[in-house]
């Protein structure tokens, strides 16, 4: 199976370690994966401050790029950047050059942790952590992408691994994208409200599917002098991983 990586950009210039572990777990499960060279931003920043005209040349950009190779799928790590992706479709929807590309690339666009589990269906990466971890559930993955069932399932079998519930789960860290800009007290509140979520669990690791989040949330981390350590999801299921354990939906438990 080949899987273009879409890289997203606040992976690909802060947290490249994600976009490693990304593909090491996806060539371990048996991916071929590509990455193409010429895509940049998806366009959410500039499209979602009311530059719609502006973002067009940006959308075509991304499309032509993502659709640049011969990948079955596309997938990224981030549900918020991959929401935007499938938003194409109804944005170009009266656009004759690129209403049909948009909609082929939203149909096999897929954030990482939905398409390990749903269309690869692996339910044990392998991986093992010795950790009492929460999980950040985005606003975008849950609300926009409607997943909220891959993580967890995921994380639940990550050997060693104590998952502790986050009170407030719907609650959004206050990042957003540009609103932490325009709005940076009201932001600052929000996080600061999730932060106070997080330590009321014990837990010492965080864990999300969107880096944008845990930037966010690691930054405030950071200024209030949590000593709470922040992982991407692929993160933890690249972490010490015995490949033996891997195992799929309707595979039987090997002891």
């Amino acid at each position: 199976m080949k899987v273009a990586i879409f890289s997203t950009c606040v992976v690909d210039l802060l947290f490249p370690n994600v976009g490693q572990a990304m593909v090491e777990v996806l060539e371990r499960i048996g991916c071929e994966t590509s990455l193409p060279t010429n895509q940049v931003c998806c366009g959410q920043p500039t499209y979602n401050s009311g530059y719609h005209k502006e973002s067009n040349k940006v959308f075509y950009n991304e499309i032509d790029a993502l659709l640049s190779t011969d990948a079955d799928y596309i997938v990224g790590p981030a549900g918020s950047c991959v929401a935007m992706l499938r938003q194409y479709p109804h944005i170009l929807k009266d656009n004759p050059d690129y209403s049909k590309k948009a909609q082929e690339l939203a149909d096999k666009s897929y954030e990482f942790s939905q398409f390990v589990y749903n269309i690869l269906g692996v339910v044990d990466a392998g991986a093992q952590l010795d950790a009492v971890a929460t999980y950040h559930r985005s606003c975008h993955m849950t609300r926009l992408l409607g997943e909220k069932t891959a993580p967890f399932a995921l994380l639940d079998n990550v050997k060693d691994l104590k998952m502790v519930p986050l009170p407030h789960l719907e609650n959004c860290c206050g990042f957003g994208g540009t609103f932490s800009v325009k709005e940076p007290e009201i932001s600052k509140q929000m996080v600061d409200e999730k932060v106070d979520s997080i330590i009321s669990t014990g837990a010492r690791v965080l864990i999300s599917a969107d880096a944008s989040c845990l930037m966010n949330i690691g930054g405030r981390f950071s200024r209030r002098n949590e000593n709470i350590k922040i992982m991407h999801i692929a993160e933890v299921l690249n972490h010490n991983v015995d490949a033996s354990r891997i195992r799929y939906k309707n595979q039987p438990t090997t002891v």
